[in-house]
């Protein structure tokens, strides 16, 4: 969780965003883009695992274990707003499958009830960095500097994941 709040998660994120003074207020100090700014902070837990910062094979575990329950909110946030699931549904399906507390998994839930959509934007932003990724180092090759994508996937402060998009693109050249 370290890596998702602080550096290279949220407070570096948050940091690099303020100090964009040629940008709007609204783009610098606001952050209703949830699955751009969630999503940042979730790819770098396995940027993290990448860069050789967990110590041990427990803080590893941590990660992954963090990283099944977001993948379980997808289920969750799904089968509530899309298929209908029951209250009990979504918490016996998070009780047989996330590694947290009952009393975890009882707040959760009444918190995707109450704001649906919001679970799903941490994978979603994950998936689609990864995946602008990929694309960028498939496209750039020897030419890829990872540093240099991450500047522009942080110089934007927040967005969309489509206006990502086209950052994205317009630097790599796509």
């Amino acid at each position: 969780i370290a890596f998702h709040e602080a550096i290279p998660g949220h407070h570096l994120q948050l940091a690099i965003a303020t100090e964009r003074t040629e940008l709007p207020a609204f783009r610098r100090l606001s952050f209703g883009h949830t699955a751009f700014v969630e999503g940042w902070a979730l790819y770098t837990e396995r940027l993290a695992e990448e860069m050789g910062l967990y110590r041990s094979d427990l803080d590893r575990l941590g990660m992954l274990a963090s990283d099944s329950w977001r993948a379980c909110r997808l289920v969750v946030d799904t089968g509530l707003h899309a298929f209908g699931w029951t209250r009990q549904q979504a918490i016996d399906f998070l009780t047989e499958h996330a590694p947290v507390s009952a009393d975890e998994i009882v707040t959760e839930v009444d918190r995707y009830i109450g704001m649906p959509g919001q679970a799903l934007a941490y994978k979603v932003g994950q998936r689609e960095i990864l995946g602008l990724r990929a694309a960028a180092q498939q496209r750039l090759g020897e030419r890829f500097s990872l540093p240099g994508f991450h500047d522009v996937v942080l110089g934007a402060a927040t967005v969309s994941l489509p206006v990502l998009r086209d950052r994205v693109a317009a630097w790599n050249g796509a």
